[in-house]
């Protein structure tokens, strides 16, 4: 097996002092020789040339890795004996005389005998070489079989799925040149493959911004750190429409085996659909938020101007940059006929929310007459939302009533939207809807949104014009049984007010009256029936009634309340409280009783006001127990107070305290009856009181007598 070897040993040495670096530097014709590639590296590509004879001339260090025998145990040997088996010598003598006669090359694996013994299947690229001399050399490169076939199975995979793959793929160089792209990336970015490659990253997405993508190129590229699932949306020439599509764009950098950057790949995948489902989604939870929030805004009390104003300030700025709300006059004067499209729409309006929007000369109250052909009439006439997704300046004037129109223009208003306020099958108004500052038209979802809002809070519009409508009724029917302006008497002056409740539950059971009796007498009377409403304003009528029919019999005060408790127990209404008295000129005194009533307040000419104690007895309609009467002396300038228990009674005060209050309040010098009515009201009463009050305030004028106590 041992030939002579091919040159001695400082020939090898020579030899092999030739190194790769040094050819490339030679041959490149420059001191810094570009980086080597991974991939013969990664398959151990060696090199090994043969003389004439078969003997091993040169020995790459990679064919010690194949082969297990180093350059000094393999130079000079024959190859055959060295790595073949003998029963393959009679084909490598062939195949070998063969390269070397002809000059042709040889490709193919061959089984290779390791120095370990083992058998292994290498690759082999055989040509014949000729040197100087003009003898002849073969040159065999070799390569581990399963490495290549690996290699080849990599890459084929690799290329068929870069090239089928819907997933836009695309290759920079460390310049952010591009490489190679993908037919996907071609698609995606409206060009093809060589207007790409040797081509800027920001010269190729002039579609686009490029910069994001350069950012995140150049820190993949510096930190090695892959940034991946970016979520971007931007235009892509692959849609004609020009819509926004959005991508999942990943971002790696490319080393080979040596650690070496090659560049950075991308990678981009359409996820249009997925975000449109989330938008869509997301869109919907919005919708669905805004309902939930304007059912629980919407309707909060039973005030018609408050209703409105919470239904248009649920629509702005979510769904409108301005919202109006209309309601039919002929609705707010009461009448419960269907509203017929015979002309004109009279529609006043009583609540109005804008955002960036100048405010319009439109305030509550207004009202405004609508052709057939506006669309606040075409929606009341269909019952349906009616659309003007695109209007111009002079479109305006359509939807909008005259002076509004130039504001609404001035705003950019380019989108308009009506939808009817309909409540069990009546309609009662309409929402108008506008946008300026939102760039996005009205489209079918808004308007479905729309009708949603309307048609909840319609009914809490409906029920407000309704308790609005019996809230008036009760108040009036309250009124016209109090007297409209009490008599003069002799020697007393008086003063009255009757303030009804914030809600119609409070309304009907208070009442005042100041009743003329013979001999220069005067009868005050002041009472408060349990319940509220219409039924307590009949009641309290009915008593006022029969007080005066009693009081005309001159019966003494209690004898007057035992008489109206009996009265009291046959009515709807079975309980009443009330203080009596009976004012005497000539005696300068006042009789006094009372039925589970507040006590009256005396105020002394130039003395401090005090409560009276006149026994409280029980409320009338109880039965069985007799009031007392207190006779009180009372002289010039002296006043008397009665007053029903909403003037002092709250639900977060306590009664004492109210009363202390009441009389700090009377206390200093003596104002005129009215303004004293009108002072007690404005300290004591809140607007949101649940209960009505009435108070009479009396004053001698003149009379005979010196003041005195309770005698």
């Amino acid at each position: 097996m041992g030939g002579e070897r091919a040159g001695t040993g400082g020939d090898r040495e020579e030899a092999s002092a030739v190194r790769p670096g040094e050819v490339l530097r030679r041959s490149a014709g420059h001191a810094d020789p570009a980086p080597s590639g991974g991939l013969l590296d990664l398959l151990s590509v060696s090199a090994v040339v043969l003389d004439a004879r078969g003997r091993v001339v040169f020995w790459s260090p990679q064919a010690q890795q194949i082969f297990g025998y180093s350059a000094h145990e393999a130079l000079g040997r024959y190859a055959a004996r060295l790595m073949v088996d003998e029963r393959h010598w009679e084909l490598v003598t062939e195949l070998f005389a063969r390269v070397m006669a002809e000059g042709t090359g040889w490709a193919g694996a061959f089984p290779i005998r390791h120095k370990d013994g083992s058998t292994r299947l290498v690759e082999f690229r055989n040509v014949r070489l000729e040197g100087e001399d003009g003898d002849f050399y073969a040159l065999g490169i070799a390569a581990d079989h399963a490495a290549l076939k690996r290699a080849e199975r990599d890459l084929a995979l690799t290329s068929h799925l870069f090239a089928q793959s819907p997933v836009g793929l695309g290759i920079v160089d460390t310049d952010l040149r591009y490489l190679v792209v993908n037919p996907a990336l071609e698609r995606i970015n409206g060009r093809p493959a060589h207007r790409h490659v040797g081509r800027p990253v920001h010269e190729v997405l002039d579609f686009m911004d490029p910069a994001p993508v350069e950012g995140a190129l150049r820190l993949v590229l510096d930190s090695g750190e892959p940034l991946l699932d970016q979520f971007a949306v931007a235009p892509t020439p692959a849609d004609p429409g020009g819509r926004d599509h959005a991508w999942s764009v990943s971002y790696f950098r490319l080393e080979d085996s040596a650690g070496q950057v090659l560049g950075a790949a991308v990678e981009l995948v359409d996820v249009t659909e997925q975000h449109r489902a989330s938008a869509e989604a997301a869109e919907a939870r919005r919708r669905l938020a805004m309902i939930a929030d304007a059912s629980a805004r919407v309707g909060t009390t039973l005030d018609l101007e408050t209703t409105a104003d919470e239904l248009a300030g649920s629509c702005v700025p979510e769904l409108a940059d301005l919202a109006v709300v209309g309601v039919l006059d002929a609705v707010l004067r009461g009448s419960d006929r269907n509203w017929t499209p015979s002309g004109p729409a009279a529609v006043r309006t009583l609540a109005l929310a804008a955002h960036a929007v100048p405010a319009l000369s439109l305030p509550a109250g207004h009202l405004a007459r609508y052709d057939p052909e506006h669309l606040v009439t075409q929606c009341m006439t269909t019952g349906r939302p009616v659309l003007a997704p695109h209007l111009t300046g002079e479109d305006l004037a359509r939807v909008a009533p005259a002076r509004a129109a130039a504001v609404l223009a001035r705003a950019g208003t380019h989108s308009c939207l009506a939808v009817p306020l309909t409540s069990r099958g009546r309609v009662l108004g309409a929402l108008g809807l506008a946008r300026g500052r939102n760039p996005v038209p009205f489209d079918d979802d808004d308007a479905v949104l729309a009708l949603e809002l309307a048609s909840r809070a319609a009914v809490s519009i409906d029920h407000a014009r309704y308790y609005q409508n019996q809230r008036q009724a009760a108040e009036d029917l309250q009124r016209s049984l109090l007297p409209q302006k009490p008599p003069h008497r002799p020697g007393v002056d008086t003063a009255c007010r009757y303030q009804p409740a914030s809600s119609i539950c409070g309304i009907g059971g208070d009442w005042y009256d100041v009743i003329p009796l013979p001999h220069d007498r005067t009868a005050l009377v002041i009472g408060d029936v349990m319940g509220s409403g219409t039924g307590a304003a009949t009641t309290m009528g009915q008593l006022r009634m029969a007080t005066r029919t009693l009081a005309a019999l001159e019966m003494d005060p209690a004898e007057l309340l035992h008489h109206l408790d009996r009265i009291t127990g046959d009515l709807e209404q079975q309980f009443a409280t009330c203080t009596y008295a009976v004012y005497d000129p000539h005696r300068a005194c006042c009789r006094i009783a009372a039925a589970g009533h507040l006590p009256p307040v005396l105020l002394p000419a130039g003395g401090a006001p005090e409560l009276l104690d006149v026994p409280t007895g029980v409320p009338l309609g109880v039965g069985h127990v007799r009031s007392r009467t207190v006779r009180v002396r009372v002289g010039p300038g002296d006043g008397l107070l009665l007053y029903t228990d909403g003037l002092v009674e709250t639900r977060s005060h306590p009664l004492d305290a109210q009363l202390d209050l009441l009389l700090r309040l009377l206390a200093g010098p003596p104002r005129p009856l009215e303004e004293t009515c009108d002072h007690l009201l404005h300290a004591l009463r809140h607007p949101d009181e649940p209960d009505d009050v009435a108070l009479l305030m009396a004053r001698v004028r003149s009379g005979r007598g010196d003041r005195g106590r309770r005698s």
